[in-house]
């Protein structure tokens, strides 16, 4: 196999980024398994932060928004996502305090609704703990979860009301 050169990472990696959102983590380790010397590899990324096709605070971004949106994650499970990339916590953490409380609400009530129905016969504490740590499995905190608990004031008997209507 050819061995790489600096030019040729520069322009399959821009290719890439072009394509879709890539951290800096994610470009070194690609760069590693090609065998690329540390030295490039610093310069490749210097190159691609340059020119803007790598932008941590934009993937953070898109990342957050995608998996908040589609994959139903809350704060703390985008949180870990994003530590597993090496993203700096001061990037990811200013980007999630810029996420709403009503738009992780607006995320967890759907789910919480979906979970209640699949649990039969349970009394309000036993429902009401068992949707807290499935919402807390999903990475929602604490407060929002309560919030949507106590909005929702739901109880047994109110999904026995909704089959009978």
């Amino acid at each position: 196999m050819k061995e790489m050169t600096e030019n040729d990472a520069m322009m399959r990696l821009s290719a890439l980024c072009s394509q879709a959102e890539h951290c800096v983590w994610e470009m070194r380790q690609k760069m590693q398994r090609w065998g690329l010397p540390e030295e490039m590899q610093d310069r490749v990324l210097q190159y691609l932060t340059e020119e803007k096709y790598v932008d941590e605070e934009r993937y953070c971004r898109a990342f957050a928004h995608d998996k908040i949106r589609y994959n139903k994650w809350g704060r703390r499970k985008v949180e870990a996502a994003l530590m597993a990339k090496r993203i700096p916590r001061e990037i990811f953490q200013t980007v999630l305090d810029e996420v709403d409380d009503e738009e992780y609400l607006k995320v967890l009530r759907p789910l919480l609704e979906t979970r209640r129905r699949q649990l039969k016969g349970l009394d309000g504490y036993a429902l009401n703990s068992r949707l807290f740590r499935f919402a807390a499995g999903r990475g929602f905190t604490t407060d929002i979860i309560r919030k949507c608990l106590d909005d929702d004031g739901w109880q047994e008997d109110d999904a026995d009301d909704e089959f009978l209507a």
